[in-house]
């Protein structure tokens, strides 16, 4: 389950996709976010399941790896459209046991439900998958810098979002590690139900906080040692810039929103 998680990885490759400008690829995310929840029909999902399927084509990241990371929420998906099934009340009664009902209408939104969030994860996933977390960041603080003249923290704010999704590989190979240490001296975490399951990874909690402080005191130093004090001041090597590829990007998003819109 561990390796199935894919938030926060970067699929180093050559395309398209990765060769945009990450601020492209941070608006067009959103946009793709905003039209999502615009619409609220199995054709207008179908267009934007497609729409998605030609973004991870051009984008050369194989759909098996971005699919794996859905199995990692598989529970919180299943509970999701379970609440919207059982606890739908208006429509017809296909099925009733006591207080237990589910009606068409019912099952209408918990498939809605299902596929917007399903479509909501793989494609904010996609972002991460073809961003480096170097050229998010600085796509993340040339997006806020124009807050920073009402006080926004412009470069602080890009820097932790950064750290955080560089960490979440670095944190789930830690706890793979730990709970291989654990598994080899006995300890078992496939058997029995969610509760029990619960209370054997508890163990593994400890060491995983005492290695993430201990993780983050040494970034703290590494950065104190190298004079890092923000963002005044600081230079790129590499400086953004638009290019005919990012306008193209655009016009597909804006095709796509008005699309969403429509539907």
């Amino acid at each position: 389950m561990i390796r199935n998680i894919t938030i926060g990885q970067y699929y180093p490759t050559s395309s398209s996709v990765h060769e945009l400008d990450p601020r492209t690829k941070i608006l067009i995310t959103f946009i793709y976010i905003f039209g999502l929840f615009f619409v609220n029909s199995f054709i207008g999902y179908t267009f934007v399941a497609l729409s998605f399927f030609g973004a991870v084509k051009l984008s050369k990241v194989p759909l098996k790896f971005i699919l794996r990371g859905l199995k990692s929420i598989m529970f919180i998906l299943l509970f999701t459209v379970a609440l919207n099934m059982f606890f739908t009340r208006t429509g017809n009664t296909l099925f009733a046991i006591g207080f237990i009902s589910i009606t068409d209408e019912g099952l209408m939104i918990a498939a809605k439900m299902g596929i917007r969030l399903i479509l909501l994860i793989v494609g904010s996933s996609l972002l991460t998958l073809t961003t480096s977390p170097i050229e998010l960041t600085d796509g993340i603080e040339s997006l806020l810098n124009p807050f920073t003249k009402i006080g926004v923290p412009a470069h602080e704010i890009a820097m932790m979002m950064s750290i955080s999704l560089r960490f979440i590989p670095i944190l789930l190979e830690e706890t793979d590690k730990i709970m291989k240490a654990q598994m080899a001296r006995g300890a078992d975490f496939e058997s029995g139900n969610i509760i029990q399951r619960a209370k054997a990874m508890i163990p593994i909690m400890v060491p995983l906080f005492i290695s993430a402080f201990r993780r983050a005191e040494e970034l703290a130093m590494a950065m104190e040692a190298r004079c890092y004090r923000g963002g005044n001041g600081r230079t790129r090597m590499n400086k953004l810039c638009y290019k005919k590829k990012d306008g193209y990007a655009f016009v597909i998003a804006t095709v796509f929103i008005i699309v969403c819109i429509l539907l």
